[in-house]
C-alpha cells in the first residue's frame, strides 16, 4: 500500500464514498443472479470486460440485465439479502463515522442489495440502480442513478456541493473502471483489490480483502 497523505492531513476527511460490488461486498451481485439461470460464466465475462474498462458500462449493464429476464424477483431478493460482505466493511465504516465522516455507497449494481446492506454495514446513504419487475419476474430492464461511466463522478460532485465538502476532504474507494469518474473528484483515492486501470489513478492501493487496511493509511 502507498499513500500521498500524511498523518497531519487525515483529519481533513469529511466524506467517504465506497463502491459496493467487490468492495463492500465480496463478489458481483449480478453474477450471483446469473448463476440462478445457469448463465453465470457468460455474465461474469461481460462484467469483467466492463470493470476492466474494455466495454462501455451502460451497454454492459443493459446487456447483462437483459440476460436476467424471467428471473423470479423473490429469488433476486433472497440473493440480495444473503450476500457475503467484505471483511472489515462494517468496522471500517464505523471507524470513519466515529471520525465525523459521512459514508455513502455508490453502486452500478442494484438497490435490492445496497439498500438492504445499508443498515447492516452502517453507511448513511446508497445510490444504485433498480431492476424492473412485472408480474413477479425481472423484465430485463433497468434504470437508476448509476447507469453510466460518468455517473459516480457526477453524483459525487452533487454530494460535495450539498454537503459543502471539497475534493481534498473526500475519500473514494472502488475496484473497477466505472469508479474512475469519482476518482477524478477526490483527494484520497483507494484502489481496493482493483483492476490495473483504477490502480493507475489511486494514491492508496490495498491488495488484500480487508477494508480495515485503509484505516492504516488515512
Amino acid at each position: 500500500m502507498a499513500t500521498l497523505y500524511t498523518k497531519e492531513r487525515k483529519f481533513m476527511l469529511k466524506l467517504a464514498v465506497f463502491d459496493f460490488d467487490s468492495t463492500l461486498m465480496d463478489g458481483e451481485t449480478i453474477d450471483f443472479f446469473a448463476d440462478e439461470l445457469g448463465i453465470g460464466e457468460e455474465v461474469a465475462r461481460i462484467t469483467e470486460e466492463a470493470m476492466s474498462g474494455r466495454l462501455d458500462f451502460f451497454e454492459s449493464l443493459q446487456q447483462r440485465v437483459g440476460l436476467l429476464k424471467g428471473l423470479d424477483f423473490e429469488v433476486v431478493e433472497k440473493i440480495s439479502h444473503n450476500l457475503p460482505y467484505m471483511p472489515g466493511a462494517s468496522e471500517t465504516i464505523a471507524e470513519l463515522k466515529s471520525r465525523g465522516m459521512k459514508v455513502v455507497c455508490f453502486s452500478g449494481g442494484f438497490r435490492t442489495a445496497t439498500s438492504y446492506a445499508k443498515d447492516i454495514l452502517g453507511y448513511d446513504a446508497d445510490f444504485s440502480n433498480a431492476l424492473h419487475v412485472k408480474n413477479g419476474k425481472l423484465t430485463g430492464l433497468v434504470g437508476g442513478d448509476m447507469m453510466f461511466n460518468f455517473s459516480k463522478g457526477d453524483m459525487l460532485v452533487r454530494l460535495q456541493n450539498i454537503l459543502g465538502v471539497s475534493e481534498e476532504e473526500t475519500l473514494v474507494c472502488g475496484d473497477g473502471a466505472n469508479d474512475l469518474s469519482m476518482f477524478a473528484h477526490a483527494g484520497t483515492r483507494v484502489a481496493f483489490c482493483a483492476r490495473e486501470i483504477l490502480k493507475a489513478e489511486a494514491n492508496i492501493i490495498v491488495e488484500t480483502k480487508d477494508l480495515t487496511q485503509i484505516l492504516k493509511e488515512i
